[in-house]
């Protein structure tokens, strides 16, 4: 039996399709991991860029770190804190006419050499200029303080009601303290 060449090249066409196929299917997956490869490769070449330029910028933020730290009060360690923020609250609610009727101090938290005092006023009544004026009073304090959950609904034509938990941050020292 002797092949015709017609035979022999369709044979090799078929081969080489064959062969291509094989390529393909075989060599789809490892084509897509490179992809996947290259792709993680570049994500992981910009996040090594951004750690390098928060390490480069590593004087900037130590130095904003100390100016805040300076702004944060320290207390002696032995002090009282819920009192004392409790009683700078009040302070201000009722120099600004606000009537703080429910509230309850949280417990002391310490995050690194910070620590952290939540304070739920459940139940507060007033006009929107007492709240403005009282918002405004704590931001002036230059302390760590933070209204976070601000709830207002009118009470009537020109009262509002509402609640906000109250977040203090502060320092202890050993010994005495700046207040």
């Amino acid at each position: 039996m002797k092949i015709s060449q017609r035979e022999m090249l369709l044979a090799m066409m078929t081969l080489a399709v064959l062969l291509v196929a094989l390529t393909l299917i075989i060599g789809k997956p490892v084509i897509d991991e490179w992809k996947d490869l290259g792709a993680k490769v570049a994500e992981e070449q910009a996040r090594y860029e951004a750690d390098m330029r928060l390490i480069e910028s590593r004087g900037d933020w130590e130095e904003r770190f100390v100016k805040l730290g300076e702004l944060m009060p320290a207390f002696p360690a032995e002090k009282k804190m819920d009192i004392h923020w409790l009683s700078v609250m009040d302070q201000i609610a009722s120099k600004n006419g606000l009537v703080i009727t429910k509230r309850q101090a949280g417990e002391e938290k310490k995050i690194g050499d910070v620590y952290e005092l939540t304070i739920e006023i459940r139940e507060w009544e007033g006009t929107l200029d007492a709240l403005v004026h009282f918002l405004f009073d704590l931001q002036g304090l230059g302390v760590m303080l933070d209204v976070k959950q601000l709830y207002v609904k009118p009470l009537d034509a020109s009262k509002l009601r509402g609640r906000f938990t109250l977040n203090c941050a502060y320092s202890k020292k050993s010994g005495a303290g700046r207040e």
